[in-house]
């Protein structure tokens, strides 16, 4: 499995909001299943970035044109070398 990094500029109307509790629940089931690794967004730039674990660059399109929120996008899917992060990690030891 590998992973992708989606950049998603992304564009507001006023339907927007309304797609946006749809668009969480799909992004919640992507991440129950572990097809996403991390969802993030920034309002200041209209910007969000998903880290998602599949096969291809395809596979990981093929997730995202499924978002409601799909016809406000327009991003780049780009194939990971390395991620790392604290989630990644083992707990911190702690003696009693």
């Amino acid at each position: 499995m590998k992973k992708y990094q989606a950049i998603i500029k992304f564009t507001m109307d006023e339907d927007f909001m309304a797609l946006v509790p749809p668009h969480r629940t799909y992004i919640n089931y992507l991440l129950n299943k572990g097809i996403i690794d991390s969802y993030a967004v920034s309002m200041e730039s209209h910007t969000c970035w998903i880290t998602l674990n599949t096969e291809t660059k395809t596979e990981a399109d093929a997730y995202l044109s499924k978002s409601p929120l799909y016809k406000y996008w327009s991003y780049e899917i780009e194939e990971l070398f390395l991620y790392d992060s604290q989630q990644y990690r083992l707990p911190a030891l702690q003696l009693n």
